[in-house]
């Protein structure tokens, strides 16, 4: 079985490591903006446009089946696997971490786009923005509203633009898995007041909502996107990874 493994996650190289283990034969792909696994398998760096798409590269490499284990917030390349499943008739299956499930000493509120993010940080004056990039446009909106003081922005990959002149904003590189006390140390000393972010699900970044929880603070959470049906769906990799290996002819 040739299976097409669509990563960027520790998930996905986990995986990976274990289907390689059972003489798999994966091809991993990842859009390399982070950095590039150490992986005993053919490695694609850069995604599929150089190979005129991701259908033109299944139907030439003999692909059987497309595992995608990207970020549960990766919707284009999601909804795209299961585009080139149905045109080249080559099924996909998808893993994707189990969402957070906020407890009842848990202070969440979740938003479905930028608009209403804007509207719900109206009160604070400090966010913590860790729900990924940002573009330049949406950073100049936060920064002309008064309430804020200081913007806090951490992202794993620099912004390719010029952020400058926005002085209120503090770029922090970083990249997880992020631990609690180091997590609680940063909200402290730039005296955050609200956290944003997506709902990654995981261990790897989720010290900051029990930060949040102990300090009693507000968390703004992204709604996940909605996704285009695969042919199956996973939420524990070790019942991904026995599923392959009982069908290691053509599985659906």
């Amino acid at each position: 079985m040739k299976i097409l493994l669509l990563g960027g996650t520790a998930d996905a190289r986990r995986l990976c490591d274990r289907l390689i283990t059972q003489n798999v034969d994966v091809i991993y792909s990842i859009a390399g903006l982070v950095r590039t696994p150490d992986l005993d398998c053919e490695i694609l760096v850069g995604g599929f446009t150089q190979f005129g798409g991701l259908t033109q590269y299944v139907k030439e490499n003999g692909i059987e089946l497309i595992l995608d284990v990207t970020h549960p917030y990766a919707q284009k390349m999601s909804d795209q696997a299961v585009v080139t499943a149905k045109e080249t008739e080559v099924p996909v299956w998808r893993f994707h971490r189990p969402a957070w499930v906020a407890t009842d000493k848990d202070d969440w509120q979740f938003y479905r786009n930028f608009d209403e993010l804007v509207a719900l940080l109206e009160k604070y004056s400090c966010p913590l923005l860790s729900a990924g990039q940002l573009s330049l446009e949406a950073l100049m909106c936060l920064h002309e509203q008064d309430n804020f003081k200081k913007l806090v922005w951490r992202t794993a990959v620099p912004p390719k633009f010029c952020y400058e002149k926005l002085t209120k904003l503090h770029w922090v590189k970083a990249i997880g898995p992020f631990l609690y006390q180091d997590e609680k140390i940063l909200i402290q000393t730039q005296d955050i007041d609200v956290i944003v972010s997506k709902n990654s699900g995981g261990s790897s970044t989720s010290a900051k909502l029990q930060v949040a929880q102990d300090m009693g603070l507000k968390v703004l959470i992204l709604e996940r996107p909605i996704l285009l049906e695969p042919n199956r769906e996973f939420d524990s990799l070790i019942e991904c990874a026995d599923a392959i290996m009982q069908s290691r002819i053509k599985p659906r």
